[in-house]
C-alpha cells in the first residue's frame, strides 16, 4: 500500500474470488530401459529425458534392447510425454538387475529407476505411470514398486519368469503395494527388426493404454475390457469365457493378477493392484493419488499467507469447489472438505499449524454383474390372448 502524499482518490484492485485448483497431468509415462546402440547424446545413462510422445525417440533408440520396442508399443497406443532413463546392460541378469534398481552414487547423482525421482527437477514433469518393460525382475519390480509409492504413480509389471498360471499365482503372494499391478502372461506382436511375430513390451502396452484412457475417459476408469492396438496374440493359454465361472482368467483375477482375453479384440482383463486392503481396484489407488496430489499442489499458493478467519474459509471453498468439480464429472462418487476443531486446538494454531479434512468416495468398477434369469409361464397368457383375438377376427 502506497503511503505518498495524494490529494484525490485510489484505486486497489483485489479480487475476493478463491484460488482455482488444477487437477494434474496424469498421463505421464515414465520408463526405465536398456540400449546399448541408442543415441548416448539423445539419451545419456541414468538421466530422465522427455520425449513429447513417444515415436520422437524412437530415431535414436536403436534395435538392441529394450528401448525401441517399448517406444514402439507405447506410441501403438496413445500420444503422451514418456520420461525415459536409459541403464547400462550389464553382461548378465544380476549386473542389469542392479544397474535398473540403481543408487545414489559419489557425485550425489541418481541412477536406475531411482533417476525418475528427480525428473521433476530435471525435465519439468513428474511421471504418474511407471515401469521397466521386459527387464523387470521380482527385484526390479519390488523397486519399481517403491518408485511408484515415492512419486506418487502406479505400475506395472510382468510375472517375471513365469511359464505357468500356478508360478504366476505363486510370483503373486511376494507382492503386496497397492502401487502396484501385475500382469500375466505376456502379449505378442510383430517385431519388424526380427521380421518375426515375438512377444511383446506388454508392460509398454499397459503403461501405453493406460494413459490413452486417462486422456479419453478419465483416470477413475480401470485398464480392464479396452482393446489394445499392435497385437496379434497372447504368449500363454488362459481359458476365459464371459459367463462361466471359474475360469483361468477368473482365478488370476481374484489372485490380483491382470490377464488378457481376445474377446471382440485383445484386452487386458483384470482391474486388481497387490493390496489385500481397501485399495483392492487400480483406480481407487489412482483416485487417492491424483486427489492428494491436486489437494496438495494446489494450495501451495495459500502457504505463508496470514491465517485469518477468511484466509481458512477461501481455501476449504477452492477445495470444496474443486471436489465437487470431480464429483460432478464423474470422477469421484462424493467428497466434502470441512474444519474439524478438535483437531485444531490454540497451541498447534499459534505456531501456524492448521489442519482440514476431508473425504472422498472412489467409483468402483462393474466387476461382478449378475442377470438374474427365472424361467415363467407369466407370458402364456398373451398367447392365449392373440390366439383368441385372432379366432375372434
Amino acid at each position: 500500500m502506497s503511503t505518498a502524499y495524494h490529494h484525490g482518490a485510489r484505486i486497489e484492485e483485489t479480487t475476493d474470488a478463491p484460488l482455482t485448483l488444477q487437477t494434474l497431468s496424469t498421463a505421464v509415462i515414465g520408463i526405465a530401459v536398456t540400449g546399448t546402440d541408442a543415441d548416448a547424446n539423445v539419451f545419456p545413462l541414468d538421466t530422465p529425458v522427455l520425449l513429447t510422445q513417444a515415436k520422437d525417440g524412437i530415431a535414436s533408440a536403436g534395435i538392441k534392447g529394450t528401448l525401441a520396442r517399448a517406444l514402439q508399443d507405447i506410441d501403438n497406443q496413445v500420444r503422451c510425454p514418456v520420461i525415459v532413463v536409459r541403464v547400462a546392460e550389464g553382461e548378465d541378469e544380476a549386473t542389469t538387475t542392479a544397474n535398473m534398481i540403481g543408487t545414489v552414487n559419489a557425485q550425489g547423482r541418481y541412477t536406475g529407476l531411482k533417476a525418475l525421482l528427480t525428473a521433476q527437477q530435471r525435465v519439468g514433469l513428474r511421471p504418474r505411470l511407471i515401469g521397466a518393460p521386459g527387464l523387470d525382475t521380482e527385484d526390479v519390480a519390488q523397486e519399481i514398486a517403491i518408485t511408484a509409492k515415492k512419486l506418487g504413480a502406479f505400475a506395472y509389471a510382468s510375472c517375471h519368469g513365469c511359464a505357468t498360471l500356478p508360478e504366476a499365482l505363486a510370483y503373486r503372494k511376494k507382492f503386496s503395494a497397492r502401487e502396484l499391478m501385475l500382469i500375466w502372461p505376456d502379449f505378442t506382436g510383430f517385431n519388424t527388426t526380427t521380421k518375426t511375430t515375438t512377444t511383446a513390451q506388454t508392460i509398454a502396452v499397459a503403461l501405453g493404454l493406460r494413459a490413452s484412457i486417462d486422456q479419453t475417459t478419465g483416470w477413475h476408469k480401470v485398464i480392464s475390457n479396452v482393446p489394445v492396438n499392435g497385437v496379434d496374440g497372447i504368449s500363454a493359454d488362459v481359458y476365459f469365457d464371459y459367463l462361466t465361472e471359474g475360469t483361468d482368467a477368473d482365478i488370476l483375477n481374484e489372485a490380483g493378477i491382470t490377464t488378457m482375453v481376445n474377446h471382440n479384440g485383445f484386452r487386458f482383463w483384470g482391474s486388481r493392484t497387490c493390496d489385500d486392503g481397501d485399495y483392492i481396484f487400480e483406480n481407487y489407488t489412482r483416485s487417492a493419488q491424483i486427489v492428494a496430489a491436486t489437494m496438495g499442489e494446489g494450495v501451495f499458493e495459500y502457504s505463508d499467507k496470514p491465517m485469518h478467519a477468511s484466509l481458512v474459509r477461501d481455501l476449504i471453498e477452492a477445495i470444496n469447489a474443486k471436489l465437487g468439480a470431480l464429483v460432478r464429472e464423474g470422477f469421484l462418487l462424493g467428497a466434502k472438505c470441512w474444519f474439524d476443531p478438535s483437531l485444531n486446538d490454540k497451541s498447534n494454531v499459534k505456531v501456524g499449524k492448521l489442519k482440514l479434512s476431508y473425504d472422498f468416495t472412489p467409483v468402483p468398477p462393474m466387476e461382478d454383474l449378475t442377470l438374474r434369469q427365472t424361467f415363467t409361464d407369466h407370458y402364456i397368457a398373451d398367447l392365449m390372448t392373440a390366439i383368441t383375438a385372432t379366432n375372434n377376427a
